[in-house]
């Protein structure tokens, strides 16, 4: 157990006093490297000497905007968050001192740099007469479902309802439904995801099994759960690593590693849905998002839709 530090006492705290008792509190050494790097300059900045008390919340701001105001997203909240834990750590302890004010705000991370193909490429991907009809049928339907690709990988045909377009998902960071070891997927609050004609189409063949398997058996020895081999062929599912190689390789135009990745789809599909006017409820429940401000970067409404909206709010006869 790491030894408990105090804060001296009886006598007047100086900023850099509570600096280095706060870092050697920190058991990891990790932590006080991320941390040290803020509290140190923070320290440095505002004056090493002077008494905490002394120090207003508006120098601990001005402190982070000269220090990290023009750095990156990443930077400037690591060092936020190194200032933030130093100075609640030290008024837990009863001392006085300033705080991060709340201009100096946690910067939100910018949009995801996953592009957004058009639908013309995505149709001219899968019109390739190369492309294997298994590879046609998981974008189709990546694209169509809007759905995380693991989602759709892990899905067996048992599970499609074929009359409704739809089937149940073990989403990201699915809930449990109880508390034991070697969890299954039913055992997990799944969540539905709808397809349409294009994908409608290509599904057929086999009728049980993982929807997506390799083209080999697992070989000898290779411990592989039930439902992830298909009791007809004796094929396993298809992986993640091997979906998007397959994607890669059809893709790639500058060597290996340059094609495109399987979640442009997601990002694709909820693109063009918020290019057709999409409202930010639809788009949450198509992407079962939970939160609006990740899903708010597909809400792009058309300036008719703004304008009708704005027309709403007109004055008795002056309605159009």
């Amino acid at each position: 157990m790491s030894a408990v530090v105090q804060l001296p006492t009886g006598e007047v705290l100086t900023v850099w006093a509570a600096a280095d008792v706060f870092l050697d509190s920190l058991g990891s050494p990790n932590t006080v490297r991320n941390y040290g790097i803020g509290v140190g300059k923070t320290a440095e900045r505002i004056g090493e000497g002077r008494r905490s008390a002394s120090v207003a919340d508006d120098e601990i701001g001005e402190a982070l905007e000269l220090l990290w105001g023009t750095a990156a997203v990443g930077t400037w909240n690591s060092r936020r968050a190194g200032v933030l834990s130093w100075l609640g750590w030290c008024r837990e302890r009863g001392y006085e001192g300033p705080a991060v004010p709340a201009r100096a705000k946690r910067m939100a991370v910018p949009d995801s740099e996953t592009p957004a193909r058009s639908k013309m490429a995505i149709d001219r991907l899968m019109a390739r007469r190369e492309v294997h009809l298994r590879e046609k049928t998981l974008w189709r339907m990546l694209y169509e479902t809007a759905g995380r690709a693991e989602e759709i990988l892990g899905v067996n045909i048992e599970d499609l309802d074929f009359a409704g377009r739809r089937c149940l998902v073990k989403a990201k960071s699915a809930r449990s439904k109880v508390r034991r070891r070697g969890q299954v997927r039913g055992d997990f609050v799944l969540e539905t995801v709808y397809w349409d004609a294009g994908t409608a189409r290509l599904l057929k063949g086999r009728t049980r099994g993982p929807v997506f398997v390799t083209h080999r058996r697992p070989g000898p020895g290779k411990i592989v759960n039930l439902r992830d081999v298909c009791p007809d062929t004796g094929l396993a599912r298809l992986s993640y690593g091997q979906a998007r190689a397959l994607l890669d390789e059809h893709t790639a135009v500058r060597g290996p590693g340059t094609g495109w990745d399987l979640h442009e789809y997601r990002h694709s599909s909820l693109t063009h849905l918020g290019e057709q006017g999409a409202s930010l409820l639809m788009l949450m429940a198509k992407s079962r998002h939970k939160k609006p401000e990740n899903v708010r970067r597909y809400f792009k409404p058309s300036p008719e839709a703004i304008a009708e909206l704005t027309s709403l709010l007109a004055h008795g006869d002056s309605k159009r």
